[in-house]
């Protein structure tokens, strides 16, 4: 059994394990036991009521927070021509065709989020095996498949999330950094519970939210109540 560093020993005595926090008291409880010596990530943690073997209970999408998460994403966008011209202007830090299918077979992976037109993805499909384990691929569902590369782009850059439900149907979705206002944290949780309350599948039988916890890089869980 790993121990715990003094740090976290500390922080997880600021913490009622039993309890289930409002979302403002966790938020701030999140802030307030951060210990990393940089601006850490805010993530709430969704443990969801699905099966996600089944085509309808499978829970992925994206959406742009309120308040921004905190960190500006590299864009890498396949395009040419025109398209091309398009995502440059919108502010896209790579934009390319086949010289970027070799370099991320390379080992290069500077980028955050890879944005496509249709025309392209047989040439982006010759990398699924490599950027499907990272979450790269780009997909239709998260707006990262499409010929409006300049809404796409934008929307990147002003702070997109993509969330997606794993095996056992828990879904990450970082909503900041710890320097943020706990207010503007705060509206950026609601807005993401929102839109996962939203996709609830209608087959989706018993409680949905079997859990939700808040937490920080490094930090200890917080649970919070799912009825908020």
């Amino acid at each position: 059994m790993a121990k715990k560093s003094k740090q976290l020993r500390a922080a997880l005595e600021k913490v009622e394990t039993t309890k289930l926090y409002s979302v403002e008291e966790a938020v701030a409880l999140a802030q307030e036991t951060s210990f990393a010596k940089f601006d850490a990530t805010v993530e709430v943690a969704y443990n969801l009521n699905i099966d996600v073997k089944k085509a309808d209970q499978q829970i992925r999408g994206a959406m742009v927070l309120p308040n921004g998460t905190g960190k500006t994403a590299k864009v890498l966008v396949f395009a040419k021509g025109e398209k091309a011209e398009e995502a440059k202007a919108a502010g896209a830090d790579y934009v390319g065709e086949m010289e970027y299918v070799d370099k991320i077979n390379g080992g290069w992976f500077d980028f955050d989020v890879v944005v496509a037109t249709p025309d392209m993805m047989a040439v982006v499909g010759r990398l699924g095996r490599v950027l499907g384990p990272r979450n790269l691929m780009p997909n239709p569902k998260t707006g990262t498949v499409t010929m409006d590369v300049t809404k796409a782009v934008e929307e990147v850059k002003a702070g997109k999330v993509t969330y997606r439900a794993e095996k056992a149907g828990i879904v990450h979705v970082a909503i900041g950094k710890v320097s943020f206002e706990t207010e503007k944290l705060v509206e950026n949780f609601k807005a993401i519970n929102n839109v996962i309350v939203a996709a609830k599948p209608a087959t989706a039988k018993g409680t949905y939210i079997q859990s939700l916890t808040v937490t920080t890089t490094f930090g200890p869980g917080i649970k919070v109540d799912p009825n908020f």
